[in-house]
C-alpha cells in the first residue's frame, strides 16, 4: 500500500440535513465500490492502496455529489504517500479500538 487517504465532503446548500446524507450516502457507496475494505467513521471515510486509484477516487466524488444534487461541494482530504516504504493500514491503527465490532 502505498497511499491512506482521509475524505470528507460536505454538500453545500442543500435543502435538509436528509437531502445531504442521502448525497453523501451516494458519495460513499462511489468510494465503497472501488475500495470495499474503505473504513467510514462519522466525519470522513478512509482509503487505501494505489496512489492514482485513490486521486481518481478523491476526484470522482466531488462529481459524484454534484449529479447528487448540491450545487457546489466543499472537500477535505488527508492524503499519506509513501510509494517506497510503505504506510500502516487503517487496520493497525484502529483496529484494536474496534476488537469488539468483529
Amino acid at each position: 500500500m502505498e497511499a491512506s487517504v482521509a475524505i470528507q465532503v460536505l454538500p453545500q446548500n442543500t435543502e435538509s440535513d436528509a437531502e445531504t446524507c442521502c448525497i453523501v450516502d451516494e458519495a460513499i457507496a462511489y468510494i465503497m465500490s472501488k475500495f470495499p475494505d474503505a473504513y467510514v467513521g462519522p466525519f470522513e471515510t478512509a482509503i487505501e492502496g494505489d496512489y492514482d486509484l485513490c486521486m481518481e477516487v478523491l476526484a470522482e466524488v466531488n462529481r459524484i455529489v454534484i449529479k447528487a444534487g448540491a450545487d457546489k461541494v466543499a472537500t477535505y482530504a488527508k492524503i499519506f504517500y509513501a510509494p517506497e516504504r510503505g504506510l500502516m493500514t487503517t487496520e493497525q491503527k484502529v483496529g484494536k479500538y474496534h476488537e469488539s465490532e468483529a
